[in-house]
């Protein structure tokens, strides 16, 4: 296979995140179609589609738990650690660290697979399931947890053959699994009549295709740092290091699973499984939107994470603000549409007019301001991609823990069932302008420091 690898200390700045960033972005939708595919089809199911749905809902706080791993050793923490030794030039500690967060990404998966498999029943209760739907929750969990194990692998992996300048094969390892999900959904769930148990199935099997196509491309001759076994020996101070990188990223994701956990509670409460189909409906929507801003920032972090390796300060700097520029515009174009569109957004996945018009009533509040989420992208993907450990993990708490989920459970004593909606866009100003400033402030001087070094 004839491959193209960027070199991320040549060429203009903000054309090569562009190109860098462009297959990583189709990657993350792809990716974002094999959980989206399952919701679409499973919504739309002659019977029971609405209950079958929010059942589905419910499992999505424990798959972003899970998906949260991945970026523990991947995308934020072993990466960048990757990206800046290859531009310290030091690549015998790119490679261990590469095999070091490949080894921690099996270990976990196989520890997650076991708590999901005897833990499944409290955990789904915990997130708002009830008796009508929890059964459908557990179909769906019980198999997608025996795939725990190539899906963490698979993100984390990924993230390496990105960081190494091979983003269209990033985007192929994705887009190998969904496609083989796209196809197989439909003859799972309605030609075999596996119902959520074949949705289940069709996204194991897709991820396991991709698992082994990452890893087979890690193992190649066409990459510069290759996947081996010596070089998964876990070594304390390396595994300390990946991991409080990459804890950011892990909070991101954990946070997002917990603010699940209590929109789902709290929609519950206030306004019964109606209200806990409309976040799945939510969440899925932010997901579709998000999923741009997440390649932008891909793209921008090992362009960053190497220049800063190499102490050039000018491109670092170039690269951070490109990101904003680009997030933000995207941003409120992605505000306009949703706002205008709710219901075409809501009938995506459900034919049912009362979640359709609750739905689209609670995006409006939903997502006003959605594009101070720019600013929390650029903030927080430039601490991520310089090593401020400490700083991106304050900021992912921050923006989640402190401000989203005590507002998710208070507003709703003033406001009703729109309260739970209410807290993420107070969220997005606050915590997105919190990280953004102080990123600036802290990361800028230092940055010019090594600008004005170089001249």
């Amino acid at each position: 296979m004839k491959v193209h690898q960027a070199d991320f200390s040549k060429g203009k700045v903000s054309t090569l995140i562009l190109r860098v960033a462009f297959p990583l972005i189709v990657a993350e939708f792809v990716n974002l179609l094999y959980n989206m595919v399952d919701r679409i089809y499973i919504g739309h199911l002659a019977e029971n589609g609405s209950v079958a749905l929010t059942g589905l809902g419910l499992c999505f706080p424990v798959i972003s738990l899970i998906s949260a791993f991945a970026k523990l050793y991947g995308p934020n923490g072993g990466a960048p650690l990757c990206a800046m030794a290859r531009g310290r030039k030091d690549y015998r500690e790119a490679s261990l660290v590469m095999g070091n967060s490949f080894m921690l990404s099996i270990l976990t998966g196989v520890a997650l697979m076991l708590i999901v498999l005897v833990f499944n029943k409290p955990i789904l209760y915990a997130f708002g399931a009830s008796d009508v739907t929890y059964p459908y929750a557990r179909d769906y969990l019980m198999i997608y947890s025996v795939g725990t194990v190539p899906v963490l692998v698979t993100l984390s992996m990924n993230a390496f053959i990105n960081s190494q300048g091979f983003a269209t094969i990033g985007m192929v390892t994705v887009l190998i699994g969904a496609v083989l999900n796209i196809i197989l959904d439909p003859i799972l769930i309605f030609v075999l009549g596996l119902g959520v148990k074949g949705a289940a199935i069709a996204t194991v099997f897709s991820q396991t295709m991709s698992c082994i196509f990452a890893v087979s491309f890690l193992c190649s001759r066409n990459v510069q740092l290759k996947l081996s076994f010596r070089d998964m020996r876990l070594g304390r101070k390396r595994c300390l290091s990946i991991v409080a990188l990459g804890m950011s990223g892990f909070t991101m994701g954990a946070t997002n699973s917990l603010v699940q956990l209590v929109c789902n509670k709290c929609a519950f409460i206030w306004g019964g499984d109606l209200y806990v189909g409309v976040m799945t409906i939510l969440n899925s929507v932010r997901e579709i939107y998000n999923t741009v801003m997440n390649g932008i920032g891909s793209g921008a972090s090992p362009v960053m994470s190497f220049n800063y390796g190499a102490k050039d300060g000018e491109r670092t700097i170039k690269a951070s603000n490109f990101t904003l520029v680009c997030s933000f515009t995207y941003a409120m174009i992605a505000w306009l549409v949703i706002i205008i569109f709710p219901h075409a957004m809501a009938m995506l996945f459900t034919q049912d007019g009362q979640i359709i018009e609750a739905s689209s009533a609670a995006m409006r509040i939903y997502f006003f301001g959605f594009f101070f989420m720019a600013f929390q992208t650029a903030g927080q993907q430039t601490f991520v991609a310089l090593g401020k450990a400490k700083q991106a993990v304050f900021f992912s708490l921050f923006r989640k823990v402190i401000i989203v989920v005590p507002l998710t459970i208070l507003l709703p004593f003033i406001f009703g069932i729109n309260g739970v909606m209410m807290a993420e866009p107070i969220s997005n100003v606050v915590g997105g302008l919190a990280a953004y400033l102080s990123m600036r402030h802290m990361v800028m001087p230092e940055l010019r420091a090594m600008k004005k070094e170089q001249a």
